[in-house]
């Protein structure tokens, strides 16, 4: 990962696209598969990879002793993905204010493109001294609006924005 400019990040992807990432076989439950649990881990790792590109990852929380924290995910289970599957997570920015963020993931399989889950989540700035919510400081806030605004060019993915609900009878 690149080290951000104290301005901005170096390059803006919209969306922002992870390393190729690997099932570990530790995560594959008794069905074969992908444990539910597994998928979360991967999506929290495609966050923490960009939240470091923009300069809130590890080295933001021992610095300014302020880091993110999860409030709410939603998540859709689509296509198994199994051991040895290659995995990738596409981030987007759905909105941002002085506190939180607002991102939509989707996890592919990195050679064959095809979408196995969604996650949708809401994460807080959080002050660690108090571990109470607080603004982004100014250059973190700033840096946030440009890629907020980047990735409000490209179309919203299928599933933003959905609830759990029973399928309507036809």
């Amino acid at each position: 990962m690149t080290t951000p400019s104290k301005d901005a990040p170096q390059q803006i992807t919209a969306p922002f696209l992870t390393t190729t990432m690997q099932i570990e076989p530790q995560w594959i439950d008794y069905n074969g598969h992908l444990n539910m649990a597994y998928y979360n881990v991967l999506f929290d790792r495609g966050i923490d990879q960009m939240w470091a590109e923009f300069g809130v990852g590890p080295d933001y929380m021992k610095e300014r002793n302020c880091s993110t924290f999860s409030a709410e995910a939603h998540i859709r289970y689509l296509r198994e993905v199994q051991l040895g599957d290659p995995v990738r997570v596409t981030v987007y920015i759905l909105a941002a204010d002085e506190k939180r963020i607002h991102t939509f993931e989707e996890l592919r399989h990195a050679t064959e493109g095809w979408l196995s889950a969604t996650s949708e989540g809401m994460s807080l700035h959080v002050d660690m001294a108090s571990r109470k919510t607080a603004p982004f400081p100014p250059d973190i806030a700033a840096r946030i609006r440009v890629i907020a605004q980047a990735h409000s060019t490209v179309p919203r993915p299928d599933g933003v924005g959905r609830h759990i609900a029973m399928p309507a009878r036809k």
